[in-house]
């Protein structure tokens, strides 16, 4: 399977969105991300969660449901990754889940750039807040000159971080847990070219008000 969408609950996002999403071989949605989806015009093949927080009370027929307890070990995001990871995607991109609680909001990059899911060749993260991509390995990531992107360094150390067509490109740099040297950089490039020798990087594309007058969210690849 090539792309997943997983629509998570927790925020309104803006419909111009929808455009900007890639089309998708599988949609699913954790709980009230089933709302999200609906709003933002896609078809929902798969609702997952302990449905607690979902307003939508008729689900069709054909949108299958797997319902889990209230009392539980994992997020519905969660749960939803776990299963999508077993469909051997090579792309996931999760829409929502930036302006909900602050746990879940908090918990949120740590759980997709989670070593479980190292095998998923690009896991994008979307909100109304801006574009989040798992760096391992090496990513293209496509943004308008003089946009703004932050590079973090995540569940550890990420080791020989080299950039490409950045206002300050990094050459086999060393990017411990907790720095912020890799936040608040510039795309001089429409492309920016990113490696990782060693490690996982959370690449930041923030929207603000200067984003917000663009033609769009970037686009990997």
């Amino acid at each position: 399977m090539d792309t997943i969408l997983i629509f998570a609950g927790g925020e309104e996002t803006p419909s111009s969105l929808s455009g900007e999403l890639p089309a998708a071989d599988m949609t699913v949605a954790a709980d009230s991300g089933y709302d999200l989806a609906m709003a933002l015009g896609h078809q929902v093949d798969l609702l997952i969660g302990d449905m607690d927080s979902i307003v939508t009370k008729r689900i069709p027929d054909r949108v299958i449901v797997e319902r889990h307890p209230t009392d539980k070990d994992m997020t519905d995001l969660e749960l939803a990754m776990v299963r999508v990871a077993a469909e051997s995607p090579a792309r996931i991109v999760v829409v929502g889940g930036g302006g909900g609680r602050l746990d879940h909001e908090l918990a949120t990059p740590a759980l997709l750039t989670s070593d479980r899911w190292a095998d998923v060749d690009e896991i994008d993260w979307v909100t109304s807040r801006g574009w989040c991509y798992v760096v391992r390995g090496r990513r293209l990531i496509h943004g308008d000159v003089g946009e703004t992107i932050g590079l973090i360094p995540m569940g550890g150390a990420a080791l020989g971080v080299t950039t490409r067509g950045l206002q300050w490109d990094l050459v086999g740099a060393v990017l411990p847990h907790g720095t912020t040297h890799g936040v608040s950089n510039l795309f001089v490039s429409p492309v920016a070219d990113i490696k990782v020798n060693e490690g996982c990087l959370l690449a930041v594309v923030p929207e603000d008000h200067q984003d917000a007058a663009k033609s769009g969210p970037p686009k990997s690849r």
